[in-house]
């Protein structure tokens, strides 16, 4: 069930059926005309490469349902800007966001315990970050050059070491008080 509608160029809005609870591996990738598409709750699962390439795509929801952002789901989504991430989501992979090069800000909740190496790489306009998780590792060094604003949230405990390394147009951070520890050079090269 892989590529189902893969390169479908002329589609342009796709209504999920709620008799499906995955969205298989490289389903939408390369609908560069696909703008909108509904998701049931009932969707568990949306694999590695569901919406990669889909260029035409603004906005997405993930449905409550969904605990895993897999790799390069989004790659290449070149007008994305909007992306909601529920608190059901317990990991976003490698190369998730990659090329999203219209996303403009991200809020990753206070259930994400891990994100892969190159999950934003190319964002070149992310420059606000709202970090709602319980620990900041070096997650975001492929975007260290664009992120200006960083607001974390109540739930953060742990910044690990070199967590901000070279974020150097970093110009707004705010640290709460959850924060019982802040790793060596966690911000270090933030000119």
């Amino acid at each position: 069930m892989l590529n189902i509608f893969s390169c479908c160029s002329s589609l342009t809005s796709f209504t999920i059926p709620n008799s499906l609870t995955s969205i298989e591996e490289n389903m939408f990738s390369g609908c560069c005309s696909l703008t909108s598409i509904t998701i049931p709750n009932n969707v568990t699962r949306i694999k590695s490469g569901a919406f990669s390439g889909c260029s035409s795509l603004t906005s997405f929801i993930i449905p409550n349902s969904v605990t895993s952002i897999e790799e390069n789901m989004f790659s290449g989504c070149s007008n994305l800007t909007s992306v909601i991430i529920p608190n059901s989501v317990t990991n976003i992979k490698g190369g998730a966001f990659e090329g999203c090069s219209s996303l403009t800000s991200i809020t990753i909740p206070n259930s994400v315990t891990s994100i892969g190496n190159g999950a934003f790489a190319g964002c070149g306009n992310l420059t606000s970050l709202v970090l709602n998780c319980k620990k900041v590792s070096q997650w975001f060094s492929d975007i260290n050059k664009y992120v200006q604003n960083v607001e974390m949230g109540e739930s953060l405990t742990n910044i690990d070491v070199r967590a901000f390394y070279g974020f150097s147009s970093l110009k707004s951070i705010t640290i709460p008080n959850s924060v019982t520890s802040i790793g060596a050079e966690a911000f270090w090269d933030c000119i």
